[in-house]
């Protein structure tokens, strides 16, 4: 599954702003500290989420693809496979690029298994669904990370989150339109693929201040391939060289597509980037008629509508919850 990142991180990044330290930084965290330093650039960042929307959509495309014709673990072990291929060179010790020190390897395999299962459980979805309705549905992660973010990061969600929170699950209840002859049983997969993706950034947040990204990233594509290549031999089917080209292009376009969303956030808050990354919905659309003759029905933009409004609203209300947090860190001390 490739959800909203920006629009989820926009909820991720609601943390305490503490008053800076007047102290010199010692020389172990300089040495420690090799990220890229943030700037303004918030049109770069918002283009490079736009690029990523292509890159993201492409790959949920690709994968109903190849759903008709290999079996959806089977699709996860190449796209897994080919994502640690990529990151290869931070497993490799001795490199500048070697990421595997970590102090806490029980939660880089929580992560890895529930971003695996958000994958997993989406494609098994898109052997069903449209794909517009599909990720449509998919996009209710902000929802769950809101009501995660309670019970596993302490954060307080007020009123006005919680009502934007209700628009977003009656958008859901619009798509699937449970009761009806128009629900499939296999909408469920979606939501399910959802809450996984929701757990992976949970997870995500509660490593973000003692892991590297690429730590993560690493860790993540070690862990996926290996839970998956235990299940494979259950489920093999022989891929053609046509699936094999097309299971690689999802490991790419999926790769690449949520690391152009890493250096989108080195230019802009995720709050300022997070409605343009509603702009995958319309590239599915788009590639969904094109190569599957699927045109959203009006009850699935509709539903569609409610919950990138309670998303814009949720990135919305975070962006002024930041702004107040650091007018009130800048303001001087009355001790000093």
């Amino acid at each position: 599954m490739t959800p909203p990142p920006a629009a989820v991180a926009a909820r991720l990044d609601s943390v305490p702003l503490s008053l800076p330290a007047k102290t010199a930084p010692s020389t172990t965290s300089v040495a420690r500290s090799k990220a890229p330093a943030r700037t303004d650039r918030p049109f770069k960042g918002i283009a490079l989420i736009l690029l990523s929307t292509v890159f993201l959509g492409t790959s949920d495309v690709t994968a109903k693809y190849l759903s008709s014709t290999l079996p959806s673990i089977e699709i996860a072990w190449i796209r897994f496979l080919v994502f640690a291929l990529i990151m290869t060179p931070a497993m490799l010790p001795g490199t500048p690029l070697f990421a595997l020190r970590s102090s806490r390897p029980g939660l880089h395999v929580l992560r890895g298994a529930a971003l695996l299962g958000s994958s997993l459980i989406f494609i098994t979805g898109l052997g069903f669904l449209p794909i517009a309705e599909a990720s449509a549905t998919s996009f209710v992660s902000p929802l769950f990370v809101t009501a995660l973010s309670i019970a596993f990061l302490g954060e307080k969600v007020g009123m006005r989150r919680w009502i934007a929170t209700a628009v977003g699950l009656m958008g859901v209840f619009i798509i699937l339109r449970p009761g009806t002859s128009a629900f499939h049983p296999a909408a469920i997969f979606p939501i399910v693929s959802a809450l996984a993706w929701a757990g992976t950034l949970i997870l995500t947040r509660m490593m973000s201040g003692s892991e590297r990204p690429i730590t993560v990233m690493t860790y993540s594509s070690i862990v996926g391939v290996a839970i998956v290549s235990a299940l494979v031999p259950f489920v093999w089917v022989t891929p053609t060289w046509h699936d094999i080209m097309f299971g690689i292009l999802i490991g790419v376009a999926s790769t690449v597509g949520q690391w152009i969303v890493v250096l989108a956030f080195r230019y802009g808050d995720a709050s300022v980037l997070a409605p343009f990354s509603y702009t995958q919905l319309l590239w599915v659309s788009i590639l969904g008629f094109l190569i599957f003759g699927e045109v959203p029905d009006h009850w699935t933009i509709l539903g569609a509508g409610f919950i990138v409004a309670s998303g814009l609203y949720t990135a919305h209300r975070e962006r002024m919850r930041r702004s107040q947090l650091l007018a009130v860190a800048s303001e001087p001390s009355p001790n000093a």
